[in-house]
């Protein structure tokens, strides 16, 4: 029988991700994927186990970046949050020099044996501040319209789908091109 630790709120630290916490991060990112796309299980090919390390990494130093992780005493890592700030300038003569921001939440993951304890939110909090403190009035993210406990959550939280985004196979594409689709 397992015996699952009792944690309080104050157990748990918020913080800023550090090159040390890399390869649990991308064990996050895998378990993420993982998540979405159900089964089968697929282990990740060592080279883009790489890409992702680099890219993480280059986050960490990013002032425009913001990798933060959840940590548990005697859990250790528990859980992770990434948002970047994306910036671009009006196209339209009558805006002036307008730039526009959103606050970009790409992944958050909170291990399954350690959420209903406030992690989630706890560093959404996180995420929120960074995009305070540089002046972001709009937060946007994407997920799979199949995770349901992620679509429930970020509904309740305000968020509202504002677009679809679609995919296709480039040679399904060219099949139905060719067919006068």
């Amino acid at each position: 029988m397992v015996v699952r630790k009792k944690y309080n709120r104050e157990d748990l630290v918020i913080r800023k991700a550090k090159d040390d916490d890399l390869p649990v991060l991308v064990d996050f990112l895998v378990k993420l994927a993982l998540h979405v796309a159900g089964p089968p299980s697929q282990k990740l090919k060592k080279k883009e186990r790489k890409r992702l390390l680099d890219f993480l990494a280059s986050a960490l130093s990013d002032k425009d970046k913001l990798v933060v992780v959840a940590e548990l005493p005697d859990a250790g890592l528990v859980g992770m949050a990434y948002i970047y700030i994306w910036r671009s300038q009006g196209i339209w003569e009558q805006a002036g020099d307008h730039e526009f921001s959103s606050g970009i939440i790409d992944d958050i993951w909170v291990e399954p044996a350690f959420r209903k304890l406030g992690i989630f939110s706890a560093m959404l909090r996180e995420l929120i501040a960074f995009a305070e403190s540089r002046a972001v009035p709009e937060l946007i993210l994407e997920y799979a319209i199949s995770n349901k406990e992620a679509d429930a959550t970020w509904k309740r939280l305000g968020f509202q789908v504002t677009g679809v985004r679609a995919a296709a196979f480039t040679s399904l594409v060219k099949e139905k091109l060719e067919a006068g689709a």
